[in-house]
């Protein structure tokens, strides 16, 4: 009766891995928009926290503050919770293996994944597991420092012309006193050379939101 346990216990371990890994694969290294049902819910947990939190501010300004943190501290609260799955799958699938008990599984678990080397095992198939694990640990944490350049890179290219609205729109912009300044000062006319402009603005943000979903988060 123990061993469909342990196999039922392995395959819930790899599934749990997988879907880990494809959480990353779709954050990181597919070059379009990818739906990743884990990245939404941690997203929508996140939010709901911090919007519980700016029912305490009393002002747009202080809500905006407290919203600015979303997108960054959802990024950095991926790789955490891919790890802590990573642990719980691989533990898994180190019990179904008969490495010893939950605490045990866990322990081995915990330091293949952060490569730390303080548990080990001298059972072969074990040792794949352990390696695999591990590898998967450095890929995790490689490919967010390699993400987080382009990621920032995009964000102020984006900004970068947005800011240039305070200048013909007021801070914060109103198209309202874009009109009137562009009245008084190069006439009504000349919004067909703006435009175009923007319409390179807008290509752009199509693809870098495309390619980066969380810039969408962004503000």
């Amino acid at each position: 009766m123990d061993l469909p346990f342990r196999i039922i216990a392995f395959l819930l371990g790899l599934a749990v891995v997988l879907g880990t890994i494809s959480s990353a694969l779709s954050t990181f290294v597919v070059p379009r928009s990818v739906r990743s049902s884990l990245n939404r819910i941690l997203f929508v947990v996140l939010r709901r926290i911090l919007e519980g939190l700016m029912r305490f501010a009393r002002t747009f300004e202080q809500k905006d503050a407290i919203f600015a943190y979303y997108a960054p501290i959802g990024l950095m609260l991926l790789v955490p919770t891919w790890y802590v799955l990573m642990t719980i799958g691989y533990a898994a699938m180190y019990w179904s293996l008969g490495v010893g008990d939950i605490f045990t599984d866990i322990r081995l678990s915990g330091s293949s994944l952060l490569t730390l080397g303080f548990a080990a095992s001298d059972r072969f198939a074990v040792n794949l597991l352990v390696f695999s694990e591990a590898t998967l640990g450095l890929i995790l944490v490689a490919l967010l420092i390699a993400y987080l350049p382009t990621m920032y890179s995009a964000f102020s290219r984006r900004e970068e012309f947005v800011n240039l609205l305070e200048v013909r729109a007021g801070s914060p912009p109103s198209s309202v006193e874009m009109l009137l300044r562009f009245n008084r000062i190069h006439g009504l006319e000349r919004l067909a050379e703006y435009w175009s402009n923007w319409e390179i603005w807008f290509a752009d943000l199509e693809e870098s939101h495309t390619t980066l979903p969380a810039l969408v988060f962004f503000r």
